[in-house]
């Protein structure tokens, strides 16, 4: 096998939630009128292995788990119990905005964010017009990103992490926002990435992104691994059993 990248090791996440919290001073009063936390189990002893080079996809209804899997991967939750080692830079592009700071404009966020994804200051301003002309932003990208559509925060969000030199890209639905023509130049850029060895990890609920971008697929049903294994024979599953 390749030199492992992603090591999942039997992980599970709850979130406790509390209905009833408050921080008013009538909520602490009537302290006697509590209401009983709920624990949500969203993953149930999941275990995988990424290797260098491979493109896996995770599928699966909302609620299975797949967005709360990818943020342990990218260290935004910690796993209740188990482990996830990584190996390698990681560039995560989850939920839509997220780093992005909506008063700043998009040149601002361009530059905080990239220097995060660990490249150096003079990297950025290297980098900076190529990512700017990824992003077909130019027009808008002195504008506040609180002014920006949710396709174009996808656009700059996805070309930030494209210029980052990541062992690893994990993409969180990204690619089904945005317009045709942007997503195709996406989906070239990935597939030139898996060319040059690059690891794709990603969520999608579109057959043909799976089947075309990922050797293998990863069902999730209910917080549990259902099936793993090449994406076309992964996909019939879901599609017949889920």
């Amino acid at each position: 096998m390749n030199e492992t990248l992603i090591d999942v090791e039997h992980v599970s996440k709850q979130f406790v939630i509390n209905p009833g919290s408050t921080y008013s001073l009538k909520g602490m009063l009537m302290f006697w009128r509590k209401t009983p936390v709920i624990v949500r189990q969203v993953l149930k002893d999941v275990s995988f292995k990424v290797g260098r080079g491979e493109s896996l996809a995770l599928v699966g209804r909302n609620g299975a788990g797949k967005s709360t899997l990818l943020s342990i991967i990218a260290r935004v939750y910690v796993p209740t119990t188990g482990r996830c080692d990584l190996n390698g830079r990681i560039a995560p592009l989850l939920e839509l905005g997220a780093g992005f700071h909506p008063d700043l404009t998009g040149i601002d966020n361009l530059r905080m964010n990239a220097m995060l994804f660990g490249l150096t200051a003079q990297q950025v301003r290297e980098r900076e017009d190529s990512i700017i002309e990824f992003s077909e932003l130019r027009d808008y990208i002195k504008e506040p990103v609180r002014k920006y559509s949710s396709g174009m925060i996808a656009k700059l969000g996805f070309s930030i992490v494209t210029h980052v030199d990541a062992d690893v890209l994990i993409v969180d639905e990204a690619l089904s926002v945005g317009d045709f023509k942007f997503r195709m130049k996406c989906e070239e850029f990935l597939r030139e990435y898996q060319r040059q060895g690059g690891t794709l990890l990603f969520v999608s609920h579109e057959e043909g992104l799976v089947t075309g971008l990922a050797q293998r697929a990863i069902w999730l049903k209910d917080g549990l691994v259902a099936a793993d294994g090449p994406s076309d024979e992964v996909m019939q599953r879901y599609h017949s059993e889920g």
